[in-house]
């Protein structure tokens, strides 16, 4: 059914059963006066229920068709109907921008008017006669001054657009123009005088309340996570520019601060949370973040006091961040245990990258040296205390063999000496320890390094003395057991082991903590480093570490000498008795315990020279030693001179001549070994004076009358010499008594 049908069906249901034409039904519909209410109240008052349950059904029947025909006409003619619905937004945003139009223009009045009440206000408060707002043109002259109808001046007209333009302009975020007006109202506040002052000072106060506003927008916005360098920089620089040059360069900092603590997180959860990885990156990440920040505070601010104490000031708290960092993720274990390496590496690796940032005029080296120095001092004890303890445990079990050294990756041995397997695992220690602290020799731990090197040496020194056999002390400093040197092989390797680290080794060692010297054009690396030993550090070393070596061979000495002087029971063989209780002999000789003196020092000699290759004024200082520790002996023993000069049986002729026999017997193989030093000669020379001077005392006679000449002692010490050595058999040896030698002269015989 049509809608026409459906409503003409409607309409003659209406009517009631009168005749008359469609046209006719619909014309009180078409009337202007039309009322629906009236119409439908006349026409149902007498119609019965049941015609109007059909009406409603009709009429619901008319609703559908018409809502179907609407969709089939919209679908039919949609391009128009498009165009009728965008006519219809047009015309209501049209009239709805005039409405505002209006409305803005009704607000202006209104702000105007306002303006007018305050400038009345603020006149009259200032005392002006009402005289002279009379006068104006247009005035009214009565008391009453009603300024209801005064037109607002052009330069309130300006204020009042002025302060809505930068409004509109803070609103829309648009910068640079809100900056040109701010900077326009400066210019007009400086330069107009048409200004009363309520409006100066309304204007002013809208220029810094916007600034504030703007500021706080450019700082918002410049703090974000996204933002990026070149924004960052030019948002500091238009704060700046609106008059707060701290706030922008603290702004400029923390947001530095910001983007490196969310970096550093970065580091810390992408798996390389330890070790030397994460030293690197984090110190390129913090040190670089420094350098951009410093960068842009000088491009922008310039070398002002203010902001470079600033600058400073922040760039040593991130600095003291990366400390910090580093000592908990990477130092603090390996620093504990005496993990060196991992220590020095990672400080290394940070003070490189701090000091890149010195040619910024940024000094920060001493703020993560005192953060690390104890650290690495740390780490550098726990190193001397395992060097110590592993050296300790293999002496333990040394047998004192001089074997060459186990082949090494990380140890630099210049040359290949033998040494026991305490000393090559102490050398190889030591070596490992300076190539670590030497990669730290520009921050000063090169002392602390050569005291820990003059430590541990003066450790293992005293533990090859407690391997002397009758050492006073069997235990090191560890109460570890140390192996006891039984033969003069291994007692002279324990003399091998100190002498080659303390002549050569160590020193070697201990020019990785010195600062590079550079190798002069004419030389080649091994004389470069001969050079380097030769500085006033090394020679200080040298001699220090020289006298722990001395301490041992003084040992080795007052051991073998004391084994000479003493028997097992302890019964001195070297007593005056055997002086003061000689007869005449035919066969003279010098006393056994020189003769063994002699053959100890020829063994010792012989496996000196087999160690010590190249070494030859050490082997002969230690004869010399050897030889003067029982001369000294004999020199200072008080028993022994108290029997000779005041005992109760004087020293008669023949024990002056055994005497002084065996010391020429002395100086002869000393001489000819070429030990005979000058305080030995010298030594020997007092003790004959002093056996002489006794005899003159007790006998009152010259004891040179009772002695034969020089050349006896000497025949006798060179016959012993070649029976004992083997270059004459024992019955080709002949001795003539001194009594019947013709060499025996008296001192007045001449």
């Amino acid at each position: 059914m049509s809608i026409e049908g459906a409503f003409s069906s409607t309409a003659g249901d209406l009517d009631f059963g009168q005749e008359v034409t469609i046209g006719d039904k619909l014309k009180v519909f078409k009337s202007s006066d039309f009322d629906p209410e009236n119409y439908v109240s006349t026409k149902c008052r007498t119609t019965s229920e049941k015609e109007i349950k059909s009406l409603v059904t009709c009429l619901l029947d008319l609703k559908k068709v018409s809502a179907e025909e609407m969709r089939k006409s919209v679908y039919a003619n949609y391009p128009s109907f498009i165009r009728w619905l965008i006519c219809v937004f047009t015309h209501a945003c049209i009239s709805t921008s005039r409405e505002i139009s209006d409305l803005e223009g009704q607000l202006v009045s209104l702000r105007n008017l306002l303006s007018n009440r305050a400038t009345i206000i603020h006149t009259l408060a200032e005392g002006v006669g009402v005289e002279t707002m009379s006068s104006a043109p247009g005035s009214r002259k009565n008391p009453s001054f009603d300024f209801q109808d005064k037109e607002p001046s052009e330069m309130e007209v300006w204020l009042s657009q002025y302060i809505d333009n930068l409004n509109i302009l803070l609103a829309e975020r648009r910068v640079n123009e809100a900056l040109a007006a701010l900077d326009e109202g400066e210019r007009v506040a400086k330069s107009t005088d048409s200004m009363t002052p309520p409006m100066l000072a309304s204007l002013q106060a809208a220029i810094t309340s916007q600034r504030q506003k703007l500021a706080d927008q450019i700082a918002e916005s410049a703090c974000q996570p996204s933002s990026s360098g070149t924004e960052l920089r030019s948002s500091v620089e238009i704060i700046k520019r609106l008059g707060d040059g701290p706030r922008a360069h603290t702004l400029l900092l923390n947001s530095h601060h910001h983007k490196l603590q969310s970096k550093i997180q970065g580091i810390q959860t992408s798996g390389s949370t330890y070790g030397v990885a994460y030293t690197a990156a984090l110190s390129q990440l913090v040190f670089s973040t420094i350098a951009q920040a410093s960068i842009d505070s000088l491009a922008i601010f310039g070398d002002q006091p203010l902001y470079t104490s600033e600058l400073v000031t922040w760039s040593v708290k991130q600095t003291n961040t990366c400390a910090n960092l580093m000592k908990r993720h990477v130092i603090a274990s390996p620093s504990a245990s005496g993990g060196l390496r991992t220590v020095a590496e990672c400080v290394q690796i940070s003070m490189g990258h701090c000091y890149l940032l010195e040619a910024r005029g940024l000094a920060l080296g001493p703020v993560l040296l005192r953060h690390f120095r104890p650290c690495v001092e740390q780490a550098l004890n726990a190193n001397l205390k395992r060097i110590e303890q592993s050296t300790a445990a293999l002496a333990a079990a040394d047998d004192w063999s001089l074997i060459y050294p186990p082949v090494s990756s990380r140890a630099t041995i210049i040359s290949q000496p033998k040494l026991s397997n305490s000393a090559h695992r102490f050398n190889l220690m030591v070596q490992e320890m300076c190539e670590d602290i030497g990669l730290l020799r520009s921050m000063q731990f090169s002392k602390q390094a050569m005291e820990g090197v003059v430590q541990v040496f003066n450790s293992y020194v005293h533990m090859l003395v407690n391997a002397l056999p009758g050492s006073s002390e069997t235990e090191n400093l560890e109460g570890r057991i140390v192996r006891v040197a039984e033969d003069d092989t291994q007692q002279i390797a324990l003399l091998a082991n100190a002498l080659l680290l303390s002549d050569e080794l160590l020193p070697r060692a201990a020019i990785k903590l010195l600062p590079v010297q550079q190798c002069l054009p004419s030389e080649t690396p091994r004389k470069a480093s001969d050079r380097q030993l030769r500085t006033p550090e090394q020679r200080e070393l040298k001699k220090r570490i020289q006298r722990f070596v001395d301490q041992l061979r003084d040992s080795f000495c007052r051991k073998h000498a004391l084994d000479l002087i003493f028997t097992e029971d302890g019964t001195a063989r070297l007593n005056a008795n055997m002086y003061l209780s000689m007869e005449e002999n035919s066969e003279w000789a010098p006393s056994p315990v020189y003769q063994e003196l002699f053959v100890k020092l020829r063994t010792v000699a012989s496996l000196a020279s087999d160690m010590f290759v190249g070494r030859e004024r050490f082997t002969t200082l230690l004869l010399i030693r050897l030889t003067e520790t029982v001369i000294m002996w004999l020199s200072d023993e008080q028993s022994f001179w108290e029997e000779i000069e005041h005992g109760s049986k004087p020293l008669g002729q023949f024990g002056l001549q055994q005497f002084y026999l065996d010391m020429q017997f002395v100086i002869l193989f000393a001489s000819q070994g070429r030990y005979l030093s000058r305080n030995l000669h010298q030594s020997i020379k007092n003790i004959i004076s002093r056996a002489m001077e006794s005899v003159a005392a007790s006998t009152n006679t010259d004891p040179y009358s009772i002695l034969p000449e020089d050349q006896w002692f000497t025949d006798i010490g060179q016959a012993t010499i070649k029976m004992m050595t083997g270059e004459a058999p024992t019955e080709n040896v002949e001795v003539t008594s001194p009594i019947t030698s013709p060499s025996l002269v008296s001192p007045g015989s001449n």
